[in-house]
């Protein structure tokens, strides 16, 4: 038997589409799955470190079973770095649409000028897919993450990735050179976007592999309700 958590993406929650579709699955093979919420204490003051430290906690309180962590977009990168410091209890990873260079290229997408005035004003305004506004966050944020890299970690681990070919978020190319200069790592491209909700019913199928459990017949409905949170 595994232990699995799932971590949630940036401005996402622990309820979000995939966790709850995720969850679902594991419970029909008497799995629980822990899915800790990066929304708090409060998504304002949200970090890295914060985040590699909540999952390290949710660790700590488990027990001697192997891990399994799933992490979706962001919560791929904390993923990465949770797995490089805890490599006797995380067993395997499954990373979904994974944004493996947050800590420079993404957070540098917003350009010198964005970066500047986020500094100066310490707050930049984002749509929350979990909460359904926008809410801010501070620029400890960027700050943080650039003490983070996921494109130079080496893993010790198995990982299996899923990437749709049409994510506009996360750069499949990126994806891909990360999967190929690593042993160890399956990767798996989809004609799919960053939410990858058309591809759950073979994400789930080669996830079970990859876990070792029984996929079983395929889930009804598909995929979650369109309207649901995204990562």
């Amino acid at each position: 038997m595994i232990d699995v958590v799932y971590l949630h993406g940036f401005a996402s929650s622990a309820s979000s589409s995939k966790a709850t579709w995720f969850k679902s699955r594991f419970a029909e093979r008497g799995i629980v799955q822990r899915t800790p919420d990066f929304n708090q204490p409060d998504f304002s003051s949200l970090t890295i470190t914060r985040m590699v430290e909540q999952v390290e906690r949710e660790l700590a309180s488990m027990g001697e079973r192997p891990v399994v962590l799933i992490g979706s977009s962001l919560g791929a990168f904390v993923a990465v770095q949770v797995a490089r410091r805890q490599e006797e209890k995380i067993d395997r990873l499954v990373l979904l649409a994974p944004a493996l260079d947050f800590s420079g290229n993404r957070l540098r997408d917003l350009g010198d000028r964005g970066l500047e005035e986020w500094q100066r004003t310490d707050e930049l305004n984002v749509f929350h897919y979990g909460l359904g506004r926008m809410m801010p966050v501070r620029y400890a944020l960027f700050e943080d993450a650039q003490k983070y890299d996921a494109m130079s970690v080496q893993l010790t681990q198995p990982v299996l990735i899923f990437q749709g070919r049409q994510d506009t978020a996360v750069d499949a190319a990126m994806v891909e050179r990360w999967a190929r200069a690593r042993a160890g790592v399956e990767l798996r491209l989809f004609d799919d976007d960053h939410q990858l909700l058309a591809s759950l019913d073979e994400i789930w199928k080669e996830t079970a592999r990859f876990v070792g459990l029984d996929p079983g017949p395929t889930p009804a409905p598909s995929h979650p309700p369109a309207a649901a949170p995204r990562a």
